[in-house]
């Protein structure tokens, strides 16, 4: 059974659907004014449930742990709602889960190994055991997801035994992206900006199998691995406002990316920036923490050494200007003297 009510003006509470739907596998009531908290009863009388989509509500509070009563759950997104919660880590339960969509609420915390952990419908486990999601006409029911980039306006409408999606954008989480993150090898498309992700970039996401890396407006450091050139299904690439630095890659699909992919980088050189990585401007690139001090030092002695050597050479041209004067008066002087002596010697 499917209950399709997005994009109407539905508001208020949904208790209104407890117990009345025990054989619901798709709900989407998207895009309408649905608020208050999500009813814990509710997902335990559904748990046939498949497909979940209530983004764009004014939904608040928890997300109910009776979620994870729903077994079947391929397709989450919870987006663009009031949700205040930590990640949910029990999620490891939803061994089928594909879509998990997060962005744009109130998700708090810092994010540990347990959270690559719980997301095992994105591994590879057992390629024999791979079925189709949906069974309906044509043996897949293809319910599409659209995955937004707010930067290049890339959609992504794919059937779910093809696309698994990470959209994490837009909260308050925090801490590394570890190099577990390998384990999602099914990850196609992966979000996780507008948040305070810090460290450097995991070179494992080069493992994975992503169309659309979203890093963008977080506190990332260091250089752009090399490995991510092995992302040769990478169309959407979005790394700007990182404090990045170094060059950035250059071969396999880092060639087809504009400028817009490294925006809000200023250490960051080489194509498709104008700034090549042999050039050398203090000014331009801002010091690292820890090296304000040693740059402020170097440049104080390159002061001081101009400045030696500016008048080393000056002394030495005045000194054999004075010297020169001197020594001439001085022959002058000795030579009177000396034609004085000569003439009372007679």
């Amino acid at each position: 059974m499917d209950l399709l009510l997005r994009e109407n003006r539905f508001y208020g509470p949904i208790k209104h659907l407890e117990n009345n739907f025990p054989a619901l596998e798709i709900l989407d009531i998207a895009s309408n004014n649905f608020s208050g908290q999500l009813s814990i009863e509710f997902f335990q009388a559904t748990y046939q449930l498949k497909s979940l989509k209530i983004n764009g509500n004014n939904l608040e509070g928890k997300l109910p742990r009776s979620l994870a009563n729903c077994r079947n759950l391929a397709v989450l997104d919870l987006g663009k709602n009031m949700i205040h919660d930590t990640f949910p880590y029990w999620l490891v339960k939803l061994r089928l889960l594909k879509v998990l969509i997060l962005r744009s609420n109130r998700f708090y915390g810092e994010i540990s190994v347990e959270f690559f952990q719980s997301l095992r419908g994105m591994m590879v486990i057992d390629d024999n055991k791979a079925k189709p999601i949906y069974v309906g006409d044509n043996y897949y029911y293809q319910d599409s997801v659209t995955i937004v980039n707010r930067e290049f306006k890339i959609f992504y409408q794919k059937i779910l035994t093809l696309l698994t999606c990470l959209d994490l954008s837009n909260n308050n989480f925090h801490g590394r992206i570890l190099e577990e993150v390998q384990d999602l090898k099914y990850l196609h498309v992966l979000n996780l900006s507008y948040n305070g992700f810090f460290g450097p970039i995991p070179s494992a996401l080069g493992s994975l199998e992503l169309e659309s890396l979203d890093l963008s407006q977080n506190s990332l450091s260091g250089k752009i691995p090399p490995q991510l050139t092995s992302l040769t299904f990478l169309a959407v690439l979005n790394l700007s406002y990182n404090p990045l630095d170094g060059s950035i890659p250059q071969s396999n699909q880092f060639g087809t990316f504009l400028n817009d992919s490294y925006r809000g980088n200023p250490r960051l050189c080489g194509v498709p920036l104008t700034k090549k990585c042999n050039e050398v401007d203090l000014q331009m690139l801002p010091p690292k923490e820890g090296e304000d001090s040693w740059i402020d030092g170097l440049s104080v002695w390159k002061g001081v050494l101009m400045g030696y050597g500016c008048g080393l050479v000056l002394g030495f041209s005045i000194g054999y200007t004075v010297l020169n004067e001197f020594g001439n008066k001085w022959m002058a002087s000795l030579i009177r003297n000396w034609n004085r002596k000569r003439r009372r010697s007679r």
